[in-house]
């Protein structure tokens, strides 16, 4: 959803912040996907940290477009993102909790 969404930003010429945005966007998935072979329960809980810093550089460019007169803009977007926050922050948190259980 966010490919299509900086595709629609590049059609309106609003290459700076499709830019940003497809960066910052795409990354979330490549470290959650790279969570996958953390190497302990601390790496772990880095690799959600990352994307976790991603989603909120993602959260702010779509701010950006919401607040802007000139850029296009999608919710649905917004809403998965702060889905997602809940989520990546849950999984941290419980993380944290697993590991000071263990020690």
């Amino acid at each position: 959803m966010v490919i299509e969404f900086c595709e629609l930003l590049e059609e309106k010429r609003k290459f700076l912040v499709a830019n940003q945005l497809l960066k910052s966007g795409t990354s979330i998935g490549a470290n959650i996907h790279e969570v996958q072979n953390a190497e302990s329960r601390i790496d772990f809980i880095h690799k959600i940290k990352i994307a976790l810093k991603e989603l909120e550089e993602t959260k702010y460019w779509l701010i950006l477009c919401e607040k802007s007169n000139n850029y296009p803009f999608e919710k649905r977007l917004k809403e998965q993102a702060d889905e997602l926050s809940l989520i990546l922050y849950k999984i941290v948190s419980t993380s944290k909790k697993n590991l000071q259980k263990r020690n």
